[in-house]
């Protein structure tokens, strides 16, 4: 009895050394993956401030083009409107050089009328070209805008995101053992928890924190604190809030 104790003790020590240099090797990654956690990060909000920028032209640029849509159809409404009238006016000219001829048989024809209709029809024409031209330079400006929005969506979206994709492939190539660790240990890990909850909220308060992570309260602000000695979060003493 007294050698099986001994060889449960024994057997114990062995455990109890293997899984402290599993710890050690497994804390001394986990900081490697967090500095790679920060820094990429860091890298996601810099794409995605850009992202924001191009979007917020994009969106200024389908504004412009709502604008000139509205303009346009302001414009074809006068256009027709002008051909409408052009065309009355036109009926109304061939009507009265028809009476002009039939008149300048019997009467004296009525050239003043005649050529102010004339004057108006010339005008009106005028304006008709003018609102065209207008037109055709909205529709090429409509057309360079389209252009324009066609080039950022694809500048900044598929290009930057296949370049964040190949280096986020990179890094988890790069740190294949560490990963691993994490994503099958059933160690609990509140450095990770600490910074994947941060990550996803943008900043946190520190009580709020608290309660979200499945450790003790005191070990939870004790982590924090060495977290932000480190300088991988930001905590405000003042305000209580921690950032990344």
């Amino acid at each position: 009895m007294s050698t099986e104790i001994k060889t449960l003790l024994t057997d114990i020590e062995h455990l109890e050394k293997n899984f402290d240099e599993y710890i050690q090797a497994f804390h001394k990654n986990s900081e490697s993956v967090i500095q790679n956690i920060r820094n990429t990060w860091k890298m996601i909000k810099i794409e995605q401030d850009e992202v924001t920028k191009h979007e917020q032209t994009i969106n200024n640029q389908n504004s412009e083009i709502t604008k000139l849509k509205i303009t346009l159809e302001d414009l074809t409404k006068k256009v027709e409107n002008l051909k409408s009238i052009n065309e009355e006016l036109m009926s109304k000219n061939t009507e009265l050089n028809s009476t002009n001829e039939r008149l300048s048989n019997e009467f004296t024809a009525p050239s003043m009328e005649l050529e102010e209709i004339l004057s108006k029809l010339k005008t009106l024409n005028q304006k008709i070209t003018n609102l065209e031209n207008e037109n055709n330079d909205l529709e090429q400006k409509k057309l360079n805008n389209e252009n324009q929005e066609s080039k950022l969506r694809t500048l900044y979206t598929e290009d930057k995101m296949e370049e964040l994709d190949q280096k986020l492939h990179i890094l988890r190539r790069n740190n294949f053992f560490t990963s691993f660790l994490i994503e099958n240990s059933d160690v609990e890990i509140p450095e990770v928890d600490i910074i994947a909850t941060i990550m996803s909220q943008g900043s946190c308060d520190l009580d709020e924190l608290k309660k979200l992570l499945d450790v003790p309260p005191i070990m939870a602000v004790r982590t924090i604190k060495q977290l932000a000695v480190k300088g991988i979060i930001k905590l405000d003493e003042d305000t209580n809030i921690v950032t990344l």
